[in-house]
């Protein structure tokens, strides 16, 4: 991801930021609000990358899907136990148009943003989510066809798989985006991979973006992959990521990609043009707690793990830096609290700080709960994003992402009142 060999990488979730700093300002912050001292204080403790969460534009669709659904709304209120309407932004995956969103200062405040990041030798990567769009993206009217139908059959037997939309065209039976194992989410609609031209479209959104970026995290990037797309909607679909990661290479040869990617497709993904992938089967090994297959996990031959290599990341709401964060990254090491306003736990959950009480794992959104996890452990491997934390005790999320991305670290637009926790303080 940059010219170091274990590149770090700095996650912020955009829009709990810039909430505080609204907070702060007493006017509503935008990215040209973010102070320059926060920059200068990441670029001194070694980082190469910046991942900001949550920067196209959503719409009021998905936002009143997320408030209306009481299930999300009873994990929003354990997270936010003050929850009022406005905290529900809706989810930050449920995409309306890959445009900087208008609230955040639009495309040039992103443009200045990158500018300032690169006087600090910092580069910015931004999301892009391949398999589905906010219900009321342009193209359900524009172009219905590049949407997966379904039929009313379809949605009498699956109604957690499909709505009817009401569009320019007429009343539509549309799917909802998911994966084969879990239900739809309901603030999306699925993409239908089988169609060339939606796939163009998407290559040129890809395109828009890597004109905006030095890289992107793509969310669940083995939906599209061929085997998987059609296993789950029964349509057969052309290679995309091929196209798609050379495309982007055309206009920006440096533009890197990270796939969040499960189910040991990591390498099926990687020789499709990613330059790095998540690491789910270490992640899982580590929960288990068993040392052997972690041990393990890293006999892999040394070309293997040379060829792909590993990086850090440490992912805050706040953006607050983590003071000497290096000092962390040693294998097999518990980790301790690092500041009062951030939880880091030893292995016997020794030490929390006065305030810190809320981790929440940014990974797979449909792993099991990490809720009562409080051990650490750090390590790098191989070319795969690496999750390395558990979640402290006390009045914390689950891991789980209810609906598409909808969990308190994506939905909502602050986080706990008084407290104003950390909302993912993570090392991968």
């Amino acid at each position: 991801m940059s010219s170091s060999p274990y590149p770090s990488l700095y996650q912020i979730n955009s829009r709990v930021w810039l909430t505080e700093l609204s907070r702060q300002l007493g006017k509503r912050a935008t990215l040209d609000d973010i102070p320059d001292a926060e920059l200068d204080c990441l670029g001194e403790l070694g980082f190469d990358w910046l991942w900001f969460l949550s920067v196209w534009q959503t719409g009021p669709a998905a936002q009143a899907i997320s408030r209306a659904n009481p299930e999300w709304r009873k994990d929003f209120e354990q997270t936010l136990p003050d929850l009022r309407e406005e905290d529900i932004a809706g989810s930050g995956f449920a995409i309306q148009n890959y445009t900087v969103h208008h609230d955040l200062g639009g495309p040039a405040a992103l443009a200045r943003l990158r500018e300032r990041m690169q006087g600090r030798g910092l580069k910015l990567m931004l999301d892009f989510v391949p398999n589905h769009m906010a219900p009321d993206h342009p193209w359900i009217d524009e172009h219905p066809d590049y949407f997966v139908h379904g039929s009313e059959t379809d949605l009498a037997r699956s109604p957690q798989n499909y709505c009817r939309m009401q569009t320019r065209n007429g009343p539509l039976v549309l799917a909802y985006g998911r994966d084969p194992y879990f239900d739809g989410w309901p603030d999306t609609l699925q993409l239908n991979y089988g169609n060339p031209q939606l796939q163009q479209a998407m290559i040129g959104a890809l395109e828009s973006i890597a004109g905006q970026c030095d890289g992107v995290r793509c969310d669940m990037a083995m939906l599209v992959l061929p085997e998987v797309f059609e296993r789950t909607w029964g349509i057969r679909a052309e290679l995309f990521w091929p196209k798609a990661t050379e495309s982007a290479r055309r206009r920006n040869p440096d533009f890197q990609f990270m796939a969040e990617v499960y189910w040991d497709m990591e390498w099926t993904i990687q020789q499709q043009g990613f330059d790095y992938a998540y690491d789910k089967r270490l992640y899982d090994r580590l929960r288990e707690a068993h040392a052997r297959p972690v041990r393990e996990h890293f006999y892999a031959g040394i070309r293997y793990q040379t060829s792909w290599r590993a990086f850090w990341k440490i992912t805050t709401n706040r953006a607050r830096p983590l003071p000497s964060y290096r000092k962390f990254m040693k294998p097999r090491q518990s980790l301790h609290s690092c500041r009062r306003d951030c939880a880091f736990f030893t292995r016997d959950n020794s030490r929390r700080e006065r305030n810190g009480s809320h981790l929440i794992w940014s990974g797979h959104p449909r792993s099991r709960s990490i809720r009562n996890s409080t051990s650490f452990t750090t390590g790098c491997f191989r070319r795969c994003a690496i999750l390395l934390c558990g979640t402290a005790t006390g009045n914390c999320s689950s891991a789980r992402r209810p609906g598409n991305g909808t969990g308190p670290g994506i939905a909502l637009s602050r986080t706990f009142g008084k407290e104003r926790m950390m909302n993912g303080c993570s090392l991968w």
